[in-house]
């Protein structure tokens, strides 16, 4: 099988299933092991820079012309005669779009097949990711993967319910300039980890808001996690906002790789912000992952 992921996501489930030799072609931002580093990156961002005001400036701009944010190179992907191609229907602001990724398959002769995935929950995700194994055809790995990533959640969930831990309040910011919500799967996440996110549901879209918003909810965590970053780019953007936050407990998450992607980096995200939020039970989080304030200004 020959497998072309147009997110990372996929990307990180096919590698999770064992079958990332079935790699044939990938987007501009996955990560991958050193032996499959030299596959074909046939997306690129139309969003430059770095800095989170330019990006949802630029993001804005094109979102209003209704032009696309991913490029897709049609020619490298056809070369690469894939016979599945993985997209996705969650955040045009994210990863290519299906509706993109269905036309350009359209035109491959003979077309693949196209499995889309399209999560808003913790729950979606596990579907998605038996919706990758079946598309490459080993839904066994699929149902192994998936119940070892539901017992590391069971496994919370029990310390949890045993030690009849609090629930405490919590907002995670998404971005942070301007400052919008975590939707989709992450307030699931924050329950499953043992707490109550206070400015969005599960399955809803992130969302703008105001510091006055977030001043009104008195959170008790604030939990920092800028959508596609890692840790060192979230720190250099949380200070931007860090007296806004100040004095609640903050915490910065290597949102790249623990809240971002809808892939099974999401249960690493849900232990470690169980050890944000309770670390009597869980212990401290690795400083890899996340970072508390004022240490990291």
């Amino acid at each position: 099988m020959r497998v072309a992921a147009l997110l990372p996501a996929a990307t990180d489930i096919v590698l999770a299933l064992g079958a990332g030799e079935q790699l044939v072609a990938v987007t501009h931002a996955c990560a991958l092991p050193g032996r499959l580093a030299g596959l074909p990156r046939v997306t690129r961002s139309r969003v430059q820079g770095v800095l989170a005001g330019a990006i949802d400036a630029q993001v804005s701009e094109l979102s209003a012309a209704g032009a696309p944010l991913f490029e897709l190179d049609e020619a490298t992907l056809a070369a690469q005669r894939p016979d599945v191609i993985l997209t996705q229907a969650v955040c045009e602001v994210c990863a290519v779009r299906e509706e993109d990724a269905r036309a350009a398959a359209s035109r491959m002769s003979p077309p693949p097949h196209v499995a889309t995935l399209g999560a808003n929950s913790v729950d979606g995700i596990l579907d998605d990711c038996l919706t990758v194994a079946r598309a490459l055809d080993i839904p066994e790995e699929g149902e192994e993967l998936v119940a070892g990533l539901r017992n590391r959640i069971a496994n919370v969930h029990r310390t949890l319910k045993a030690n009849k831990a609090p629930r405490p309040g919590v907002i995670v910011l998404e971005w942070t300039n301007p400052l919008f919500t975590a939707g989709h799967w992450v307030p699931d996440m924050v329950r499953r980890a043992g707490a109550v996110e206070l400015m969005s549901n599960a399955g809803e879209a992130s969302r703008r808001f105001t510091a006055e918003e977030l001043s009104g909810r008195d959170p008790q965590f604030v939990v920092v996690a800028p959508c596609g970053y890692g840790l060192k780019q979230a720190l250099e953007e949380v200070r931007s906002v860090a007296a806004t936050l100040s004095p609640r407990q903050v915490w910065v998450l290597d949102a790249n790789r623990l809240t971002s992607s809808p892939g099974p980096g999401v249960i690493r995200g849900i232990e470690v912000l169980a050890k944000i939020f309770h670390p009597a039970l869980f212990g401290d989080p690795a400083p890899r992952d996340a970072v508390a304030l004022p240490s990291a200004l």
